[in-house]
């Protein structure tokens, strides 16, 4: 496929606009620092907890509109075997915040972390706080993949660019913003891309829905398919146990992530904060819609009146790419332009969010608290910055598989979801929990999920839950194992802490084989709540 040129150029100057905001934005950071009377990192990493609330929203919202997000929808939408009732992405991400505000935000802003390890860090220590901060790096790292492989996808159908040039481009205009400016660069371009998400996908929708290879939709099946389904979908009693893990693990895995609490701690308030998840809520399910429309043309697209012609794409294994393919035949090349412009605003939108999360937990929990407590503030933002380049290349180096896009966006929340969101419930709102607890529910979690088996990541079952299947050599599991795995890690966390605290405070064990010093030496595990008269008031 030849090169479409106009088309690459408009992506390119694209680029240069988000790349000249994120300098501009970097510029910004620095005239902040000066002000700052605090630790300087702090602006790179929350922003001197000065965001506004429109650019807080704008940021909260556009940071899970990714690639996956759109892609991962409209694919789940397409697909024969799955439909709009397995499009969970809208409705998990809306819970999502809304229990994030409910919940969530104000024990986090109220105290003033810089992280969300900061409370791990407080009450577990140092050691505790390295070992949540893998899983936590390698849902990280596989987001960045599952982003950049969903642009790469897109690029090489809609402009016949090679998908490894598209993949290291974009990763290499996200990076260098995000290394120049933390969070204010990654804010601002934010507003720029979910602004121009918005207007190119709802723009795409009437030309999709009066192509001439588009049926009726209301009445629509899947055309030219060996298998027949309404568009809707449909959920077998069999497979509720697994629609409902994937619910569960969008909606509360979400819960887990060190981007949603980078925007809770950069707001100038709690009450900014809480609103800023609200409205993130609303604006989120209103991002999904283009995406699940588009995945419904498809279902109804006659491809044999286009040129991709037959077999459809579920056949040929291209759902996952179904968004772009539609685009570029069910659309002026105008429009596909835009609607591959939407697909690189989404993944930078979420690639420096991601980015900065990681190199802030690195730099704030692991490198000041345990490697390098004297570092300057000046080191600390190197720090960052060289981090912010190791976790891109990493996630970059893994996008250039040919896995599923809606897989790899699963993927990338399973160990936050069945590891770190039961510890991060328990250290919020459990005061018996403590480091022995911790250790055992960290542990029973990691097990349980891995002995579970993970097909995308060739890890095989050794545990059979009931219920599952074997699809294509590939043993799958039905039952909901991840949501066992957090409940039982969560149970863990609580029993094992109010077990071990009972013996030693009712002396049934040694106070010497208290090996964690968990009981010997008491310290304030927190930092007291700042009175409401000493927060920030609220920014517009």
């Amino acid at each position: 496929m030849a090169v479409d040129v106009p088309g690459l150029v408009a992506v390119v100057v694209f680029y240069i606009l988000i790349l000249a905001i994120g300098i501009w934005g970097s510029q910004r950071a620095k005239k902040e620092e000066k002000k700052c009377v605090g630790r300087k990192s702090e602006v790179s990493m929350v922003g001197g907890r000065n965001i506004s609330v429109l650019v807080g929203i704008f940021t909260m919202t556009a940071t899970w509109v990714g690639g996956g997000y759109i892609l991962g929808t409209a694919e789940a939408v397409y697909s024969p075997t799955k439909g709009l009732i397995w499009a969970m992405g809208p409705p998990a991400y809306v819970l999502n915040f809304v229990l994030g505000g409910l919940f969530f935000a104000k024990p986090m802003r109220s105290k003033r972390y810089v992280t969300m390890l900061d409370p791990f860090q407080n009450r577990y220590g140092n050691s505790f706080t390295a070992a949540l901060l893998l899983p936590a790096l390698l849902s990280d790292v596989l987001w960045v993949a599952c982003i950049l492989a969903a642009l790469g996808g897109t690029m090489s159908l809609i402009l016949g660019l090679s998908s490894a040039v598209s993949i290291i481009i974009s990763a290499a205009v996200s990076i260098i913003y995000t290394f120049l400016g933390g969070l204010y660069s990654v804010a601002y371009t934010d507003i720029i891309q979910l602004s121009f998400i918005f207007a190119s996908l709802w723009l795409c929708i009437p030309f999709l829905v009066l192509s001439p290879a588009v049926a009726d939709l209301p009445h629509t099946v899947h055309l030219n398919q060996s298998s027949v389904h309404s568009w809707f979908g449909e959920l077998e009693l069999a497979n509720a146990g697994k629609w409902a893990d994937e619910m569960l693990l969008l909606a509360l895995g979400g819960l887990s992530y060190q981007a949603l609490y980078q925007r809770i701690l950069s707001a100038a308030s709690s009450a900014q904060a809480q609103v800023t998840c609200f409205a993130a809520a609303g604006l989120v399910f209103i991002m999904g819609i283009p995406s699940v429309v588009i995945g419904v043309v498809a279902t109804s697209a006659d491809w044999n009146q286009t040129v991709y012609g037959l077999p459809p794409p579920f056949e040929r294994g291209d759902a996952g790419k179904i968004l772009p393919l539609a685009l570029q035949y069910l659309t002026p090349t105008w429009v596909s332009v835009l609607g591959i412009g939407s697909v690189a605003a989404a993944v930078m939108s979420s690639m420096d969010s991601v980015l900065l999360s990681s190199a802030s937990m690195f730099t704030q929990n692991i490198y000041k608290s345990t490697l390098r407590k004297q570092a300057s503030e000046r080191e600390l933002q190197w720090v960052i910055r060289i981090s912010v380049l190791l976790v891109g290349l990493g996630g970059t180096g893994l996008a250039f598989g040919d896995d599923s896009v809606l897989a790899l966006w699963l993927v990338s929340g399973d160990l936050l979801y069945c590891v770190v969101l039961p510890q991060l419930v328990c250290v919020l709102f459990f005061n018996c929990a403590n480091t022995y607890g911790a250790l055992s529910g960290y542990v029973v979690g990691l097990l349980l999920r891995v002995m579970s088996g993970e097909p995308l990541l060739g890890i095989p079952p050794l545990l059979l839950f009931p219920g599952w299947r074997e699809e294509g050599g590939v043993i799958i599991q039905y039952f909901p194992f991840r949501t066992v795995a957090m409940v039982s890690s969560l149970l863990c966390i609580t029993a094992v802490s109010w077990l071990v605290e009972l013996g030693f405070y009712r002396q049934l064990i040694p106070q010497s084989w208290d090996i964690l010093r968990v009981f010997n030496e008491k310290t304030p595990t927190e930092e007291e709540d700042l009175p409401a008269s000493q927060e920030e008031s609220t920014t517009f």
